[in-house]
């Protein structure tokens, strides 16, 4: 399928998602995760026109010292690092200089498993197809450092949902997983962004009213 016009929001972009992996609805073997912040959104629409469980997937871009918004890489819940390594080499920027950065995304990671989950454990994944939901990609370095953290724990097939991202990304991304489903891949990338009409930030609160109000409605966050 492919879009070239924007998408009106993220809700929108999740329904459309949705549209296209009809083949996983009403399965009790199907998780999707979605990535904080903005993808929490469109995997809470995926699995509510599919009717399964979802849940959230920390991993966290880490930026350059004094210039956060450029990526060096990204880093997972558990400590999986995905580093670019040219762009390193480029700035020339230290290996003490990418453990203080990755200690204290880390530390966030932590803050904010607790803000979302409280005492609540994440939903188990072994022998589970995973839906993992973003609301688009740029490098996939954040989708990389995802992957690398859920693969040990051995789940059936990983699966890539994203409305939008650059074809080059995406064929990357096919060689790591079982299967990429993107909605748009335009020539002229330019950033997510761009690509919708309303890319208002999605805040924590939000992420924890679709958490707390999914657990009590009939989608099954249970196992």
């Amino acid at each position: 399928m492919a879009i070239e016009t924007r998408f009106r929001n993220r809700t929108e972009a999740g329904k459309l998602l949705a549209s296209q992996l009809t083949q996983y609805a009403n399965r009790p073997d199907v998780l999707v995760l979605g990535i904080p912040h903005g993808g929490v959104t469109v995997a809470f629409e995926v699995a509510r026109v599919l009717n399964v469980p979802w849940d959230i997937c920390l991993v966290r871009k880490l930026g350059v010292p004094g210039n956060p918004e450029l990526a060096i890489g990204a880093v997972a819940a558990d400590g999986f690092e995905v580093l670019n390594e040219d762009l390193l080499d480029w700035l020339r920027i230290s290996g003490h200089t990418i453990a203080e950065v990755a200690d204290l995304e880390l530390q966030e990671l932590q803050h904010h498993d607790l803000i979302y989950r409280g005492d609540r454990s994440s939903l188990d994944i072994r022998d589970r197809i995973v839906i993992l939901v973003d609301d688009g990609l740029s490098t996939g370095a954040m989708m990389r450092a995802a992957i690398g953290m859920l693969k040990p724990q051995h789940p059936q097939q990983i699966i890539i949902a994203v409305p939008v991202a650059p074809l080059d990304t995406c064929n990357e991304l096919r060689t790591e997983v079982d299967r990429v489903v993107c909605l748009n891949t335009p020539a002229q990338f330019g950033g997510i962004g761009l690509w919708y009409e309303d890319f208002t930030q999605t805040t924590d609160e939000q992420v924890c009213e679709l958490l707390i109000g999914s657990s009590s409605t009939s989608l099954k966050r249970s196992n």
